[in-house]
């Protein structure tokens, strides 16, 4: 028997808090279940399996995070849009831990889900928006993307993990950071000849 008003998306959303809590890596079909107050067999009316759940849970959360920046970054331009973007990122991830770690862990995600979402598709075309701003155009478009991911995901992970001893606060090292980044891309050095 199906419990009145359980969903797929209930159950997402219940598995995404459970990762907020204890760790996207820590989230289980058992302890979602739990969450929700039913048997863990009631689950799988609404989801194939714990795969499937992590990967509902990753597009929710691609999702919410792009509609943050998005929103942030409406109307900006240049640092202006830069720093929107990076710090709502950086919020993100410090409000949703569980979640976050879902947008950067490599999940085999079923197909018809991912072209349903528009979180994933949204949020490459907010990071290729904010750098045509500096008038970066491919390849380098590609690499300043990768570049800004590393530097927010490597600084938002080591916060996370206590990373930052030293007594200079680390939001003062995030402002430097973006500081720094602005520059770089307002001076971004040209590809060299035939590079692709």
């Amino acid at each position: 028997m199906v419990r009145a008003g359980l969903t797929a998306e209930r159950v997402t959303v219940a598995g995404a808090e459970v990762a907020d809590e204890v760790g996207f890596d820590q989230v289980t079909m058992a302890r979602v279940a739990r969450r929700l107050g039913v048997q863990d067999a009631s689950l799988y009316t609404h989801v194939r399996g714990l795969a499937d759940l992590r990967g509902r849970i990753a597009l929710l959360a691609a999702d919410e995070k792009t509609v943050r920046i998005a929103e942030a970054t409406a109307g900006r331009s240049g640092k202006d849009a830069l720093v929107a973007f990076a710090d709502a990122w950086r919020e993100y991830a410090r409000a949703h831990p569980g979640r976050y770690a879902a947008t950067q862990t490599p999940i085999d995600i079923d197909p018809e889900l991912v072209a349903k979402a528009a979180g994933p598709r949204r949020a490459v075309e907010l990071s290729y928006g904010v750098l045509r701003g500096y008038g970066l155009t491919e390849p380098d478009l590609t690499d300043a993307v990768r570049l800004l991911r590393s530097t927010f995901h490597g600084f938002v992970a080591l916060e996370a993990a206590g990373g930052f001893a030293h007594a200079r606060p680390s939001q003062r090292s995030w402002e430097r950071a973006l500081d720094a980044l602005h520059a770089l891309l307002a001076h971004w050095p040209p590809s060299p000849e035939g590079d692709s």
